[in-house]
Parts: structure tokens; sequence; C-alpha cells
């Protein structure tokens, strides 16, 4: 075992959806770390310490050993490829199932994310930031909703998870945003309720979630 993995894995960062996800792929390869209970845009995240290790002054961050990382999808992609085992794999291992999966995580972290559930964010919770924004907060709202379709087209094909039998970290992103458009008002068709059903019903995600939610 190299000298990265013989070190210590401390992840920063608890509460939001992105936190969530890095908690959950932790516990869903069962390896073990420390929590540092930071909050978004608390005062932690405003000392030179914490710049240190993301100059953004973002969470989440991972520490693994000598090596940080910061933005949740990346985290999740870093400990699917680095800890995943043939019988705990988050992600594909054919490259045209592998290109699918990627696929999957951008859409998921794009369209559905940063285009639409963060404009909500932005104008609902940090609207003493940046500002009431009504009819952003719907639009964005209903382009979340058209996006999805892409999403219940794949469930309706029979098959529990978006890459299959197999549940991969395109999962983790999906279930949270999906559990995110819940916590801001936005309707889901049943097969997503059903999908949510199901996978956040994991050991791991119930895990996960009392780290993140203490």
């Amino acid at each position: 075992m190299d000298s990265l993995l013989d070190g210590q894995r401390v992840l920063w960062g608890i509460g939001t959806p992105r936190t969530m996800r890095p908690h959950w792929a932790l516990c869903e390869l069962a390896i073990p770390y420390e929590t540092r209970a930071v909050r978004t845009r608390s005062p932690e995240t405003q000392t030179s310490d914490f710049a240190a290790l993301n100059v953004r002054r973002k969470i989440p961050v991972l520490q693994d050993g000598d090596f940080i990382i910061t933005e949740s999808a990346a985290i999740v992609a870093y400990l699917s490829d680095r800890y995943a085992t043939e019988g705990n794999a988050l992600f594909p291992a054919g490259i045209a199932e592998r290109a699918r999966w990627l696929e999957w995580c951008f859409y998921i972290m794009t369209e559905l994310d940063a285009a639409s559930l963060y404009m909500v964010r932005r104008h609902v919770g940090l609207k003493h930031i940046y500002g009431e924004a009504p009819v952003a907060v719907e639009a964005a709202k209903s382009y979340f909703s058209k996006q999805l379709v892409t999403v219940t087209e794949r469930l309706t094909a029979g098959e529990p998870y978006l890459m299959g039998e197999k549940f991969s970290s395109a999962d983790i992103l999906l279930t949270t945003c999906l559990t995110n458009a819940i916590s801001d008002e936005i309707q889901l068709p049943k097969i997503c309720m059903d999908y949510l059903a199901l996978t956040t019903l994991r050991p791991a995600y119930r895990a996960a979630h009392a780290t993140n939610h203490p």
C-alpha cells in the first residue's frame, strides 16, 4: 500500500447535498475517515488554514494523506476510482459503459444541479446575498422538471439504477439532486420517488446522512 493510502483521510464539510455526496461514497466503499463539521459559508471557511486547503473557501474538501481534492462530484469520482474493489465499484469497467457513466455525471451536475437547483438556492436560501428573483426561481424549477424527463425515461427502462442493475456514483449525484429538489418544493414524478425509496434505503446512505446531518 502506498504512502497516500496510508495517510489520514479527512472530509471537511457537513449539512448540504453537496457534502452528502462524498460522505455517501466513503460509506459505500467502507473507507474509514474523519469528519470536520464545517458548514457552508461559516467563519471556519474564511480562515487562512481553510484557504490553504481550498482557495475557493468552499466545502466539501477531502484530504487523503497528502492529496487534497475539492468539488463534490470530483471527490466522488476520485474515491470511486482509487478505492473501488471488484465487488464494490462505483463506476463501470468497460470503456463505453464508463463513458455513459461520465455522461450521466456531467448531465446531473450541469443541468440539474448548477443550472437549476443552485439558481433556486441563490435567490431563495441566499437571497440576502444575491437578491430575490421570483421569476428566475420559477424558471429554474421549470427547467429542472424539463431536464428530468431524461431521468424518467431512463428509469422507465425497467432497471433500478442509472447504469442498470448496479448502483454507481451517478446515483449518488442524482439522489442528492432529487432530495434537494423536494426541499425546494419541486414536484417529482412517481418513478423518481420510487427510485429515491430504493437509493435512500441503502445502509451507506443512512450512515452518511447521519454524519452529514448531525
